[in-house]
């Protein structure tokens, strides 16, 4: 399998765990997906907004590379998130019509890299502004590598809550995987 393909797989993988979380979320009421359960960033929709924030955050890194990724031109006009636990979306329905519209983002940007791509390094610089230069791939992989973290997180935190999340496997979603 190529990187591009392992790339798009997790990006399809990505897209229906994201869509089976906030199915299983919407179980709950606000205040109980707003209540601090100790994990990271405190209660479930804190930690839903923050894997949204460092998806946008990852994603504007990935736009400033010398290949021009027009699958990524929407998040322009978006802001660049000031820190990693800012609340971008206390309402549900709203995190999850973000969350649905950037996953498709995402399953777009990965089927426009290619090996050389993802190859080269990008140059960025992190939340502080100190300046990196790193393997694409490798930053990439970082990237779906956070978001499966933290919503194993949230799946732990629903689990505490007698939320049925379902089978959450890779191996499930893409059975010829």
């Amino acid at each position: 399998m190529s990187s591009k393909s392992n790339f798009i797989l997790m990006a399809e993988y990505n897209k229906w765990m994201n869509a089976s979380i906030y199915s299983a979320a919407s179980n709950l009421g606000s205040e109980e997906l707003a209540m601090d359960r100790g994990a990271f960033f405190g209660s479930i929709i804190g930690t839903l907004n923050h894997i949204l924030v460092a998806d946008i955050i990852w994603l504007k890194r990935f736009a400033t590379h010398s290949k021009t990724f027009t699958a990524l031109n929407s998040l322009a006009s978006k802001p660049k998130p000031e820190k990693l636990d800012s609340l971008l979306f206390s309402e549900l329905a709203l995190l999850k019509q973000e969350r649905v519209s950037l996953d498709s983002t995402i399953l777009n940007f990965v089927n426009q890299l290619s090996e050389g791509i993802l190859a080269s390094n990008l140059n960025y610089q992190n939340m502080r502004g100190v300046s990196y230069s790193k393997c694409f791939a490798h930053l990439l992989l970082h990237f779906f590598n956070h978001q499966t973290h933290h919503r194993g997180q949230v799946s732990t935190l629903l689990s505490q809550l007698n939320v049925d999340l379902g089978a959450t496997d890779l191996l499930v979603k893409i059975p010829n995987a």
